[in-house]
């Protein structure tokens, strides 16, 4: 059974200001055309449908569109819900959506909804399981202790039934321990939304969303396919793509992507002034149909430095300086903080600066606890 592996579309997004409806409607077309050459069994699209809980109706009509041309494609289709969507808003319609072999999570009810399809070598059956904070799974455990994420998918995953006659696909939106996380994705609670790998056993493939950056687990058996397109400078040196896994028989798969080519590519840039507005420079290239951060390194200031810029590139979302001026200045506090740091090693290291020692096991649990009740809290 071939499976395409997407999620993350973040359709209706916002990239420092600039909308991406227009790119997004370009990579998914790219993307109807790979299934139109590939013939997938199944289209799996692990979370993050939209960008926010409540979308823009260019984003539903535009996931709409996608959703009925893959539909058309006689092709399954399955779909869970992520960090940024509505469970209830994704799930609506579903019972309606499978007489068209387009399976949505439902709202997580304490079960895990299941679907079978059949090919050659036997039974795939598909784990439809949407992104789960701890509160979500206690609510219908209440006889559980379950006091991590890891506890939480641990819980929510027990009742399924992982037949050796049979190969599993589990489609999941978390954070799974050991991945590298890009500066697009939120960073929730003082590193307790980490999911350790071992709750993944007994499945054959776990198509993961979440994270940006396309990356294997441990092994290829757990795999973050990475958004179709770059939503954070950070993502500049990634290379897009979407997994396509052919799923043999049991124990045996094999994966591989295809890389998708955006309307616009995003990119960063750092030269003086003179050397960016040069022709010879920018001509030729694809820096001025691009989303740029520009970075100069003049010494002194340029008189509307990035209205000038904007006549030769359009696209520029962020312009800085690197000079002697600037890194003198540079607030230490800010060198320290990296991309990958949670609320609470944030917090942890302003708490030594202040009091010249480490919080201690007490403060640290105090702390981790109470990060976690207000993040739950905002969602």
């Amino acid at each position: 059974m071939k499976l395409l592996h997407l999620s993350d579309l973040h359709l209706g997004k916002r990239v420092n200001g600039f909308s991406q409806i227009e790119d997004q409607r370009y990579i998914l077309n790219q993307i109807l055309t790979i299934v139109s050459s590939e013939s997938p069994d199944a289209v799996l699209i692990c979370g993050d449908v939209y960008d926010k809980s409540v979308p823009s109706a260019e984003a539903v009509d535009l996931f709409d569109d996608f959703l009925t041309k893959l539909a058309q494609s006689h092709t399954n289709v399955f779909i869970i819900s992520g960090n940024h969507d509505s469970a209830e808003r994704i799930a609506f319609g579903g019972k309606l959506f499978s007489a068209a072999h387009v399976y949505v999570s439902p709202v997580y009810d304490g079960h895990v909804t299941t679907i079978d399809k059949e090919d050659e070598f036997g039974t795939v059956r598909f784990y439809l399981l949407p992104f789960l904070k701890p509160s979500h799974v206690r609510l219908h455990a209440p006889d559980t202790a379950i006091e991590s994420y890891t506890d939480a998918i641990a819980t929510a995953l027990s009742d399924c039934d992982l037949r050796a006659d049979c190969r599993h696909v589990l489609l999941t939106h978390q954070l799974v321990t050991g991945a590298e996380r890009s500066e697009s994705e939120e960073l929730s609670i003082g590193g307790t939304d980490n999911v350790d790998l071992q709750v993944f056993d007994g499945f054959d493939y776990v198509a993961l969303g979440h994270l940006h950056r396309p990356q294997n687990v441990g092994s290829e058996r757990v795999r973050y396919c990475g958004t179709p397109l770059k939503y954070s400078f950070s993502e500049a040196g990634h290379e897009k793509s979407v997994t396509l896994v052919d799923l043999l028989e049991k124990g045996n798969l094999q994966i591989r992507t295809i890389p998708l080519s955006p309307l616009r590519d995003l990119a960063e840039v750092k030269g003086s002034f003179a050397q960016l507005s040069d022709r010879s420079f920018y001509l030729g290239s694809d820096l001025c149909k691009s989303y740029l951060h520009i970075t100069l390194t003049d010494e002194d200031d340029i008189p509307d430095a990035i209205g000038k810029l904007r006549a030769i590139y359009p696209y520029i979302m962020r312009l800085d300086y690197d000079n002697q001026r600037t890194r003198y200045y540079q607030n230490p506090m800010e060198e320290e903080a990296s991309v990958e740091a949670t609320p609470l090693q944030l917090f942890a290291q302003l708490y030594e600066k202040q009091n010249n020692q480490p919080m201690n096991q007490v403060q640290q649990s105090f702390m981790e606890h109470l990060i976690e009740k207000i993040w739950e809290a905002e969602q």
